[in-house]
């Protein structure tokens, strides 16, 4: 039943849970100024690694206004991805991200967040809107914190009090005013599971990532042959992405399994021989992961980690 006080927020709220999104809120649109400090900061440090396209700019990240003229608003959505199946821990299995098992976030939640701009317009006519899907210079995770959709974990994730940190994140900026949502409680606490699990210790102190040691980083954004140090290092079989931080994190204890089915694992991702990824050839990889995340390393990427992982397999056997 519609309540006689509806407003265009309220009809905005149903049309985002109506399109599948677990989480919307809203923020004012404006400069960020601590996130600003600490962005420039982790910069400073080069806690980016080859990431060059973050030092692009920085102001312009942390301010909505200059990315959409007129912005006064930055709506933020989440999306359940959660599938329970564990990780094989066969040595000879190599581990994929679970946000990986299935198709690309990016294509199903750009296509929804387009939906939801299209009930804006319908709303409103006249204000503008502008999308983003982990794509552009928008602090994704910082505009979902501050519009109380979760909270920014010790581990660098924005957690959920309902189903912890698995969930993608989107936003649109609008030069539209609405209902703004308020920051809610950390609530992580004295808990330091995740800095004590990474096996790489990139979490290099509550709240900082140091990409450079990341798994995730190492797997999918480091490109080129991997240098000697991490032939050494203990990637836990991670052939692409790393879950560990959020494995062991108590707040994922409540997650649910997803709706989406584009989410749902592909066979192959959940048990691929490590052997099988050092030897694909590029054919079979436009194949198998036509339309995935795990495109994002390439075939040639792929292969390189999967190498990494049997030369450690090997170091450690001497």
């Amino acid at each position: 039943m519609v309540s006689a006080h509806d407003t265009v927020t309220d009809r905005l709220r149903r049309e985002a849970m109506a399109l599948g999104f677990s989480h919307f809120g809203i923020a004012p649109a404006g400069e960020m100024e601590e996130e600003h400090r600490l962005l420039e900061a982790w910069l400073a440090a080069g806690r980016h690694g080859n990431m060059a396209w973050l030092e692009k700019d920085p102001s312009r990240r942390c301010d909505p206004t200059r990315v959409l003229e007129g912005a006064r608003s930055v709506i933020s959505v989440a999306m359940n991805y959660y599938s329970p199946e564990a990780h094989d821990e066969n040595p000879d299995i190599a581990k994929i991200s679970r946000y990986a098992w299935g198709s690309d976030y990016h294509d199903l939640i750009g296509e929804r967040l387009e939906r939801l701009e299209r009930r804006i317009a319908e709303e409103l006519p006249g204000e503008r809107t502008r999308r983003y899907v982990d794509t552009g210079p928008v602090m994704d995770k910082a505009w979902a914190v501050r519009s109380g959709i979760g909270w920014l974990g010790k581990n660098g994730n924005v957690i959920t009090r309902d189903l912890g940190s698995w969930v993608f994140l989107g936003e649109i900026l609008t030069t539209a005013v609405l209902e703004y949502d308020r920051p809610i409680e950390d609530y992580c606490g004295s808990c330091t599971r995740c800095l004590e699990a990474c096996p790489t210790e990139a979490i290099v102190e509550p709240y900082v990532v140091d990409a450079r040691k990341c798994i995730s980083y190492v797997t999918i954004e480091l490109r080129g042959e991997h240098e000697a140090q991490w032939h050494k290092a203990d990637f836990q079989n991670w052939v692409f992405g790393c879950d560990i931080c959020q494995d062991v994190c108590p707040w994922n204890s409540f997650a649910q399994p997803t709706g989406e089915v584009s989410f749902a694992p592909r066979a192959w991702n959940l048990t691929p021989r490590t052997q099988d990824l050092a030897d694909i050839d590029d054919e079979t990889f436009r194949e198998h992961f036509r339309k995935s995340p795990v495109k994002r390393t390439k075939a040639e990427g792929l292969r390189r980690n999967a190498r990494t992982l049997l030369a450690q397999r090997e170091s450690h056997r001497d």
